[in-house]
């Protein structure tokens, strides 16, 4: 009962992933990523440990298919378990385990990868791959907004969506963009609203962490705002 997408921007190096579901808060427990690495999936009968285990050995240089392999050791009853994997290069994998529920599918495309199950189509993910691939100029995380709506349009959920969560990783250690929307009767378009807010102070934000003096003023340095 979850669909998402793991994907990479070729033109900035930009990786991140978007998750939605009938649970709430999907974005605890299912999308990773660290900037100059890689992105992760973990779905199903969740295992959150997985999205940081897949990160380190991406770190170490490990492939994706390898990576994939070491998820299913690792993981107790793998054949509950979904999940994928996009590195730095575009480079991906995924595994859904035999005991998961349909309908499930996965679709890989240019940058990206789309994983489902108990969707209403098999279809979801190869919408969601499409949809990422349309504008490849626009950024990531709008990419990856398209891409949920798109799965969504394709079939989506038997139940009612209540959470979805975005995160994209650039440059630092800590997250370019980390959006989480719960409880919500249309959290797809809730997400959407919000990264059209969260947009234009995005980079202020990445600037105020790694070089504060090119953005405060000297009003803003003697209040401490």
């Amino acid at each position: 009962m979850t669909f998402s997408l793991a994907g990479r921007c070729a033109r900035t190096g930009m990786l991140g992933a978007v998750v939605t579901t009938s649970s709430i808060a999907v974005g605890s427990r299912c999308p990773f990523a660290a900037a100059g690495v890689g992105a992760v999936l973990t779905q199903h009968t969740t295992d959150p440990r997985l999205g940081p285990l897949a990160l380190d050995l991406l770190k170490r240089g490990f492939s994706t298919p390898n990576i994939i392999d070491a998820l299913k050791a690792a993981t107790p009853r793998s054949d509950w378990r979904q999940f994928a994997v996009i590195d730095r290069d575009g480079r991906t994998a995924s595994f859904t385990g035999a005991s998961c529920k349909p309908e499930l599918a996965d679709a890989h495309g240019l940058d990206c990868v789309a994983i489902a199950n108990i969707v209403r189509s098999k279809e979801v993910p190869a919408a969601m791959v499409r949809a990422f691939a349309a504008d490849p100029k626009a950024h990531l995380a709008a990419r990856l907004i398209a891409a949920l709506k798109a799965g969504d349009e394709a079939g989506g959920e038997f139940k009612p969506l209540v959470s979805t969560a975005l995160i994209v990783a650039y440059r630092e250690t800590f997250p370019y963009v980390d959006l989480r929307v719960d409880s919500d009767s249309d959290p797809i378009a809730t997400l959407a609203r919000l990264w059209l807010e969260y947009e234009p102070v995005a980079d202020l934000y990445l600037a105020r962490a790694v070089d504060p003096d090119s953005v405060i003023t000297p009003a803003q340095s003697a209040t401490g705002t």
